[in-house]
């Protein structure tokens, strides 16, 4: 999977770009807060219809404009793939593949498949579960249509029940009352923790392999999956919550409130982890990703590297360039604050590679 070019309007801070991109690396060097980061968020939307960063669409259209658009020229083996992403304040988001609109944007997730690598990724070791489970659930749903479509239906599913809590907190309510949306959840709940515990235990094994090539196999480390269903018995475990969801207003087990545990050396890395260690961490968490995602759709992804440079020692940011510039891995996309840095990497790896400079919202091929 190859991106060719990239077209971009008034997408939050550049006003115009044209990227042609080269089929390897293409780094984006400049100074902090220049719009290097949101040349690859523009990437990501075109792969995940939305900002890495969780921001409305209307908060991504620059500052005194109305509207946005980002368009792709991509090749896939012999296929030619066109994608355009335009919002209009106030309006619907468009997104089309090859100049037709999709009904469902769910039906795109996982056409362009990609792995971002960012600072904001610290959340999955600093944040709360939700940020865990969104991260297992990305992955999946790039590979799995069928798991993407239960997970959408059990958060409709956990809304309703939850706002029947609510609107009857208080008053006198039986259990028999939720059944319906009690079989639900467990219907689909089964099958998305089962397709999450397989998950996870595919990943631990290369999130393993990696994290020793990066850290020089200073460290163990360790994913473990966390469920809050009581030997995997849904129903019970629903029913058994009763009185307490009653009392709470909102559903207080599964698979909406499991956890993915981090752990490094026995300990978890939240509390363990210097800030070279999470990232190193991160990083072979997200290159396991990238392996599993070969694995089950047989294309190389996209690879975003936005500043992970920052804060890692020179051994364990040439592991990582040394990894990624194997024939595992494909096209790749980089930021850094500095030229001579990006250069000298990739001079010593032999690297086909595009130097773009990015400066107040501008991008330029040098």
């Amino acid at each position: 999977m190859i991106l060719k070019n990239l077209n971009v309007v008034n997408y939050k801070n550049i006003a115009e770009a044209s990227v042609a991109c080269c089929s390897r690396f293409n780094c984006f060097i400049g100074n902090n807060g220049v719009g290097k980061t949101n040349i690859l968020d523009a990437v990501y939307q075109l792969s995940m219809c939305k900002s890495y960063f969780n921001l409305p669409d209307a908060q991504n259209i620059r500052h005194g404009e109305a509207f946005f658009v980002i368009e792709g020229q991509y090749m896939h083996g012999d296929e030619e793939i066109d994608v355009y992403c335009g919002v209009k304040r106030g309006q619907k988001k468009i997104f089309k593949k090859n100049k037709k609109a999709y009904t469902r944007l769910s039906d795109h997730i996982g056409l362009l498949p990609l792995v971002i690598i960012s600072p904001a990724d610290v959340v999955l070791i600093d944040g709360a579960s939700e940020e865990r489970r969104r991260f297992i659930d990305g992955v999946i749903s790039q590979c799995d249509k069928e798991y993407l479509q239960l997970l959408i239906r059990y958060n409709r599913v956990l809304i309703q029940r939850n706002s029947f809590l609510k609107e009857y907190a208080g008053q006198s309510i039986d259990a028999d009352m939720l059944s319906a949306w009690d079989e639900q959840l467990a219907d689909c709940g089964r099958v998305i923790l089962e397709r999450r515990r397989a998950f996870v235990a595919e990943l631990e094994g290369m999130f393993q392999m990696y994290y020793g090539r990066v850290s020089l196999g200073r460290e163990k480390v360790m994913l473990e999956y966390s469920t809050t269903i009581k030997n995997d018995d849904f129903l019970a475990s629903l029913c058994g919550s009763f009185d307490r969801d009653r009392i709470l207003t909102y559903t207080t087990v599964g698979v909406h409130r499991d956890d993915l545990n981090l752990s490094l050396e026995g300990y978890p890395v939240k509390k363990l982890g210097s800030q070279g260690q999470k990232k190193s961490f991160l990083t072979a968490l997200k290159l396991a990703q990238f392996a599993y995602l070969v694995k089950q759709k047989g294309v190389k992804p996209l690879l975003l590297l936005d500043d992970i440079f920052d804060k890692l020692d020179t051994d364990r940011v040439s592991q990582i360039i040394q990894i990624v510039s194997s024939t595992d891995f494909g096209q790749v996309f980089v930021t850094d604050t500095n030229r001579e840095h990006i250069d000298e990497i990739l001079k010593q790896h032999a690297m086909e590679y595009k130097i773009f400079h990015v400066e107040g919202g501008e991008v330029m091929n040098l």
